[in-house]
């Protein structure tokens, strides 16, 4: 039996933000990403190039081989976007209990990439859209690119479960879905019970969320055939400064 997957609703570009102050939530089409950014939808469409030979995730506590990424920091103020030093990506048991607590060390992403003007706007449009909704003299911004594949049979996109992340905003983009079933999105109201799932299709397509107000996972992936991978985005925002272990180390 073939399942249908659930298309999420689609929020313009000039309603994101009082969709997102009552909801708490907005899923965006790619079209809608590239004007935040005044990009041209084939901008977007080069970035997906640099998911390919990204570094396999060594910190994984269920002993899978299913997840690869990158991960940087920024700090944007205004207009003005500024990579800092590379550093650990760093969460309390609070909000990952089954990877808290620990400094994962992820290899940063290409200089290519850092240095891509598409990659830029892209990071300020959005930084600019939640300054409309929560004025900030800095946001503290993580990017991480993520594939998750099913070389071993199934992979888990967040194998942590449902969860926050600790942060104001978080910005889920899909990049691409290859040869997969699976890879559901689901998110809830933190203080209740209400919740929502679909399935995001189309490449870069764009789920951003308050994260103090609202939960989400996405579901295991399967192959369809014998291999099947699904590619993301992932940008964090937090207004008062990054995520750091009590004693953070220097690498």
């Amino acid at each position: 039996m073939t399942t249908t997957p659930l298309t999420p609703i689609l929020t313009p570009a000039k309603q994101l933000v009082d969709a997102l102050r009552t909801d708490g939530y907005v899923v965006a089409s790619a079209e809608t990403v590239a004007e935040l950014g005044d990009l041209a939808l084939s901008d977007l469409q080069s970035l997906s190039a640099f998911w390919e030979g990204l570094p396999r995730d060594p910190y994984l506590k269920d002993g899978g081989r299913y997840r690869f990424r990158r991960h940087a920091s920024y700090e944007i103020k205004g207009d003005h976007l500024n990579l800092v030093p590379h550093r650990a990506h760093w969460q309390s048991v609070d909000y990952n209990a089954l990877h808290g607590g620990i400094e994962r060390w992820f290899e940063p992403i290409q200089t290519q990439l850092a240095n891509h003007s598409t990659w830029q706007a892209l990071l300020i449009g959005l930084a600019h859209v939640l300054n409309s909704l929560k004025p900030v003299n800095t946001w503290f911004v993580e990017a991480h690119q993520f594939r998750i594949d099913t070389a071993d049979g199934i992979g888990r996109p967040t194998p942590e479960g449902a969860h926050r992340d600790g942060v104001d905003f978080v910005a889920v983009f899909l990049l691409n879905r290859v040869g997969i079933k699976g890879g559901e999105t689901r998110i809830f109201d933190a203080q209740g019970s209400a919740g929502l799932r679909f399935t995001l299709a189309q490449p870069w397509s764009l789920l951003l969320m308050n994260d103090e107000r609202m939960i989400h996972e996405s579901t295991p992936i399967q192959p369809l055939g014998n291999y099947g991978y699904r590619d993301t985005l992932v940008l964090t925002f937090r207004s008062n400064g990054f995520q750091d272990a009590p004693n953070r180390s220097q690498q």
